[in-house]
């Protein structure tokens, strides 16, 4: 750019020089209209990265404690984007089956009763994003 910017201010009169600060000008034309594109761009990026799961925890627990049964193969696993959207994964294990719930999670609340274990992994992920 350096080299182009001094060959161009080589004219020997002011026609050349005239033509030199036109051509400039639409080089620096270009630069902002590529710059406003850029803005935008990253405006939008933004958004979409507002929408991405980049809020987790998972917890592992017992739900059976004090009865000898069940050890921490229970889990909740709790994704959310920025805005407090999300679900709650909730895996219930003994040894005779495995029960899966999820729960919709909006703006860090959930229209469905909780457990601990689920509002301590949602309290988690809210307050330490990844």
């Amino acid at each position: 750019m350096e080299y182009r910017l001094k060959r161009l201010l080589r004219g020997k009169n002011a026609q050349d020089l005239e033509s030199s600060f036109v051509h400039i000008t639409k080089e620096l034309d270009g630069l902002k209209t590529h710059s406003l594109e850029i803005d935008q761009d990253i405006v939008e990026i933004h958004k979409q990265l507002a929408q991405t799961l980049s809020r987790f925890h998972v917890l592992r627990y017992n739900p059976f404690k004090g009865t000898g049964a069940g050890g921490n193969q229970s889990f909740v696993v709790c994704l959310l984007n920025e805005n407090g959207d999300g679900i709650t994964l909730s895996s219930l294990y003994s040894r005779d089956r495995v029960s899966i719930y999820s729960k919709a999670i909006r703006e860090y609340r959930s229209e469905f009763e909780l457990s601990n274990e689920e509002k301590e992994a949602l309290e988690k992920a809210r307050t330490n994003p990844q």
